[in-house]
């Protein structure tokens, strides 16, 4: 067999655990949808399920997907409150603490996470790390000051802050942030919060976090978060 024929273990691992997070959400509820390849099954499974329900999209993508497998999706403001989301993750800590933004909705995804009641993460066991920081940090900026924010960032003590090309839903740009293993995450998160021009950052703190499905060789598990 090729090694084009194989099949990829971590892409099953997706989709399990994207699978199985669609499973905590029920007939009537309002549903947060996140972006990137695990939630992609997420929203397969619950197209597959043709469920009765009202939903609203971190990105045009997954907007887009969920409406091409017939969901009801309506802007944030249309529900004010979402009983679960279900987004994935770049890195999740011990302490439940985040980094996303790697697919770019990082600001749309924050927002639609703290409408939660619940908020479900699902990732596949190679994204969870000792400490968040070897992915980088992503970040969204506006566009009219770049140079000016990222020298801020870099005195936070990030080693490089490069601007990706393309741009956000939002139409700000897109930067990723060096920081080497972050000791402090609510410490730095603080300190971006408090940089003008910094949208949004990439660190998001455990207390959002109802529980972590884990995908692996061994089957799915799950993290649940004690807050």
């Amino acid at each position: 067999m090729s090694n084009a024929e194989r099949p990829d273990p971590r892409r099953a691992q997706k989709e399990a655990a994207g699978r199985h997070a669609a499973t905590y959400v029920e007939d009537g509820m309002r549903v947060g949808l996140g972006t990137g390849s695990t939630v992609h099954w997420t929203i397969v499974a619950l197209g597959e399920r043709r469920l009765d329900i009202a939903c609203t999209a971190t990105s045009t993508q997954t907007e887009e997907l969920a409406r091409s497998l017939g969901l009801r999706v309506v802007p944030p403001d249309d529900l004010g409150r979402l009983d679960v989301g279900i987004d994935g993750a770049d890195e999740v800590d011990p302490e439940f603490n985040l980094t996303k933004g790697g697919g770019g909705a990082l600001t749309r995804e924050k927002i639609v996470g703290q409408m939660c009641e619940r908020w479900i993460v699902v990732v596949d066991e190679h994204k969870l790390v000792d400490q968040l920081g070897d992915f980088g940090t992503p970040l969204e900026i506006l566009p009219f000051a770049p140079g000016v924010v990222a020298s801020r960032v870099a005195a936070l003590g990030a080693s490089s802050v490069s601007i990706r090309p393309g741009g956000s839903d939002n139409g700000n740009l897109l930067a990723d942030a060096r920081f080497g293993l972050i000791d402090d995450p609510r410490g730095l998160a603080a300190r971006l919060d408090a940089i003008p021009g910094v949208v949004e950052h990439g660190i998001f703190l455990g207390e959002m976090v109802e529980r972590v499905v884990v995908a692996g060789d061994g089957g799915i598990r799950e993290l649940v978060n004690d807050r």
